[in-house]
């Protein structure tokens, strides 16, 4: 299955399987190129949020104008910070951030039982780590991307460039098949 990719300097389709690694400054402004990558060409799209509550993800998908009725939202935050979890069909949670094995089951959950183009949007593999530590946090990034491979999806995974050591850094870009660059002016540049 092809997927059309509505992000600057990149190619206009990627196909189903592939993981994009978005890597960007702590700093770096992600929002526009995630909503873009959400909104296009989609049937059903999940958000996994390791760094913002699910509130915050709704506010920011309802800015950006991404279709709420047809997003599931994974939050692995809540319970760690304390604030009251409203389960929904649409909204899920998980019993603490570093709880790994759990998040890459709701992912799974997630592309069995919906159907047609499905994008996964991974908001961050570095606060993932925070939580959970590199090793694991690698292990659930590499069992999503074989899960997208597996149900012909396609992913956008954030890291923060300059939080992580450079052969980390490496690491995660010998793993994805594209990469796409955010700079602190704002420059997009892709590796496809």
């Amino acid at each position: 299955m092809e997927y059309d990719l509505a992000i600057e300097n990149a190619p206009a389709t990627i196909s189903g399987g592939t993981g994009i690694l978005l890597v960007h400054p702590s700093t770096g402004e992600t929002d526009r190129i995630d909503t873009d990558f959400l909104k296009t060409d989609t049937d059903h799209r999940l958000v996994v949020s390791t760094r913002t509550t699910a509130r915050e993800v709704a506010q920011k998908l309802d800015y950006y104008e991404v279709d709420r009725e047809t997003t599931d939202i994974l939050d692995t935050l809540s319970v760690e910070r304390g604030y009251s979890r409203r389960t929904s069909e649409s909204v899920h949670y998980i019993s603490a951030p570093d709880d790994t094995d759990a998040l890459v089951q709701k992912v799974e959950w997630f592309l069995e039982n919906h159907e047609g183009k499905l994008r996964v949007s991974f908001d961050s593999i570095t606060e993932l780590a925070y939580y959970a530590d590199e090793e694991n946090a690698r292990e659930a990034v590499e069992a999503i991307l074989d899960l997208l491979v597996e149900y012909d999806a396609v992913g956008l995974f954030h890291l923060a460039e300059e939080v992580h050591d450079a052969d980390v850094v490496a690491g995660y870009r010998d793993l994805f098949e594209a990469v796409i660059e955010l700079s602190e002016d704002g420059t997009v540049t892709a590796d496809f």
